[in-house]
């Protein structure tokens, strides 16, 4: 592997590395970074005064200044190839055995995940182009002491790749001296690798503006040309899974529009960056147990009614949010548990009208195919669906408060036990974890260790017990949960507790968890 001019690579080159990091694709890395980095940097700072805003009392609204384009007339292109039918996804990491099962699942789509359901562990970071790449040819294959996995015959799902969001950096990849950015790496190698032989289609996480959205465009529109490819060969499904978002999807969506391919309703995050944004204003944004936070609350009702809505009304697909549960081969009873919870929340996203939604599992792939089946018959889409019933106003979603439930010294105990053992899992460069039939990864560990510091910053007395929540008591849970677990998670104790409890509140738990990965 040859060395490009100001590129540094300080990771291991691992067996078949060299494949991904090419003099070619190191120069088009050097390209992204040299003319997209500052711009993203400046992005991440317009987070930060805009959270001093609302720490400060402000809120969140529908802007002004672009009011034009939420009232104008316009569409996004027409949906792309293998983006036409979307009626069941199927979520998880980029290693070889996920990479199999979710392309022999039957899914429409597989979102290929190098963001919350994955770990930056190098290894990971490389290996799943590797693998990304050699499924697109078709030889991708996989063995596991006696078992062995291949890809099927037959029609695959779409892949369509989730890079990561615009704050993390990829340390191991350093241009003129500065670590190059997680987002432009991942979507980098993959389009480089991929665009000749697959269409190259992406999932963008994380945005907090239309102002995110436009450096994204500005981003596929350099690489098509760079490339040859003709505008809207990249497509791009955007993630609304920050409150700010909320109240911009009509503008991400307009800034997109030639590479528009609609938008999806991240929920884990979506309540994670509620908490977050308005983690110091009191009882009017305080949740109660992350458990009893479901889909009909008002705010979150209308968060999703809008974004059908506005997908529709520009001609975007709408996709449904995560189903986490996880089936047992084991226990009938949380089996049919499960299998119900899944059905009760597709159909009520298929009646909202949503083009199609996300699991986790691929034993959850028939239960949301046939519910929008049900619903679509024949028909890929609802795009036909405009939704001019919905009404939602700015107050509609703030109504963070309006949400029933209380917080309790169990949901406590479940956010530390929960939090401690993902990222115990995640230091060990696993993002996607099975925990009380439940799949974690970070935007739900995210919830978990977010609420904890609300309810500790607020004063919160636990309903179920009387006691306030102090530092003291999460730390004494901890120790109890962790006893009760029998496991040695010293590391990710600490690391739960510094992004839990400290004073300062960090932005994402992956940063310093990052810092801790080799």
């Amino acid at each position: 592997m040859g060395t490009v001019q100001g590129v540094e690579i300080t990771g291991p080159l691992d067996d078949r590395f060299a494949e991904i990091l090419t003099e070619e694709a190191q120069s088009f890395l050097a390209d992204l970074h040299r003319t997209f980095d500052a711009r993203r940097l400046e992005l991440l700072q317009a987070r930060k005064e805009r959270e001093a805003e609302l720490a400060a009392g402000g809120t969140l609204g529908f802007l002004p200044e672009t009011r034009e384009i939420r009232e104008g007339d316009w569409q996004v292109a027409e949906p792309a190839p293998g983006l036409v039918d979307r009626r069941v996804e199927i979520t998880g990491p980029t290693d070889a055995k996920m990479t199999i099962n979710a392309l022999n699942s039957g899914a429409k789509v597989w979102l290929a995940d190098h963001e919350d359901a994955n770990t930056p562990l190098w290894a990971n970071v490389i290996g799943g182009q590797l693998n990304l790449r050699d499924a697109n040819a078709g030889s991708l294959s996989y063995t596991s002491g006696e078992k062995h996995y291949e890809l099927t015959g037959g029609p695959r799902p779409t892949v369509v790749v989730r890079p990561r969001g615009w704050h993390l950096p990829e340390k191991h990849i350093l241009v003129d001296g500065a670590p190059t950015s997680g987002s432009l790496t991942d979507f980098g190698l993959y389009f480089f690798h991929n665009h000749l032989v697959t269409r190259p289609y992406f999932y963008l996480p994380k945005m907090e503006s239309h102002l995110e959205a436009r450096l994204w465009n500005e981003v596929f529109a350099f690489a098509e040309e760079r490339f040859g490819r003709p505008t809207g060969t990249i497509r791009a499904t955007v993630l609304i899974e920050t409150f700010p978002a909320a109240f911009e999807m009509d503008e991400i969506l307009y800034e997109l529009r030639e590479h528009s391919a609609g938008l999806n309703a991240g929920r884990w995050d979506f309540m994670f960056s509620v908490i977050k944004k308005f983690r110091t204003r009191g009882s009017d944004f305080l949740l109660p147990d992350r458990n009893t936070v479901t889909m009909t609350v008002p705010f979150m009702r209308a968060y999703t009614e809008l974004l059908v809505r506005t997908c529709h009304r520009r001609g975007a697909h709408a996709i449904g949010g995560m189903a986490a549960f996880i089936p047992s081969r084991r226990d009938p009873e949380i089996n049919k548990v499960a299998f119900e919870k899944v059905t009760a929340d597709k159909t009520r996203e298929a009646g909202d009208g949503f083009d199609g939604s996300w699991v986790a599992h691929p034993d959850l792939v028939e239960t949301c195919r046939t519910v929008f089946d049900g619903v679509l018959g024949d028909r890929p889409n609802q795009l036909d669906r405009l939704r001019d019933d919905v009404t939602v106003t700015a107050e509609d979603l703030l109504a963070v408060g309006d949400t029933p439930g209380q917080q309790t010294e169990a949901g406590l105990r479940n956010a530390v036990s929960v939090g401690v053992q993902y990222l115990d899992a995640w230091l060990k460069g696993s993002g996607a974890v099975a925990i009380n039939n439940m799949m974690e990864d970070a935007a739900t560990a995210e919830i978990s260790r977010s609420q904890v510091w609300q309810w500790l910053h607020n004063g919160v007395t636990l309903a179920d017990t009387g006691a306030p929540v102090t530092r003291e008591l999460v730390e004494r849970i901890a120790d109890e949960e962790l006893a009760a677990l029998g496991r040695d998670l010293g590391e990710a104790r600490a690391l739960f507790m510094e992004v839990a409890v400290a004073d300062e509140f960090v932005d994402f738990l992956t940063l310093p968890a990052y810092e801790r990965m080799p």
